[in-house]
C-alpha cells in the first residue's frame, strides 16, 4: 500500500502544472518590432503585459487546484491523482507573452523610447 501512494504521489507530481513564475520566455525576435514607433511599442507592451497578467492568474489557479488535487489523493482518496492535468496551453501561450515583453523592450532600447518596463528583464532564450 505505502509503494503505491508512492507511486501515486509520484505521477500526480508530474503533472502539477507550473507556476507562472517557473515558465521561461519563448525566443520571439524584436525585428516584428523593428517598424514600430515609441508610442506603438507602449501600446504594445500594454496589451501584451495585460495578457500575460491573466494568463499568469489562470497559471497560478490550476497549479493550486493541481496541489489540492494532489494532496487529496495521497492522504485520502488516490483515484483524484487522475484530476491532476496541469495546462500546458496557457503555459506556452504564457511563455510566448514573457517573450513577446523581452522583444518590446528591445525594440524599444534599441528605438531609445525610454519606456519603463517593470520586473527584471529577462534573457531571451539561447
Amino acid at each position: 500500500m505505502r509503494y503505491l501512494s508512492v507511486a501515486v504521489f509520484a505521477t500526480a507530481l508530474a503533472g502539477c502544472a507550473s507556476s507562472s513564475s517557473d515558465i521561461t520566455a519563448t525566443y520571439v525576435s524584436p525585428v516584428q518590432y523593428q517598424q514600430y514607433n515609441c508610442q506603438q511599442l507602449s501600446l504594445e507592451a500594454q496589451a501584451v503585459s495585460a495578457r500575460a497578467a491573466t494568463l499568469s492568474g489562470a497559471q497560478d489557479s490550476q497549479r493550486t487546484k493541481d496541489q489540492v488535487a494532489t494532496g487529496v489523493a495521497v492522504v485520502i482518496f488516490w483515484p483524484a491523482a487522475f484530476l491532476v492535468g496541469g495546462d500546458k496551453q496557457t503555459a506556452a501561450e504564457l511563455g510566448q507573452m514573457k517573450g513577446q515583453m523581452v522583444a518590446i523592450e528591445q525594440a524599444s532600447i534599441a528605438k531609445k523610447c525610454n519606456i519603463q518596463f517593470q520586473g527584471k528583464p529577462q534573457e531571451p532564450p539561447k
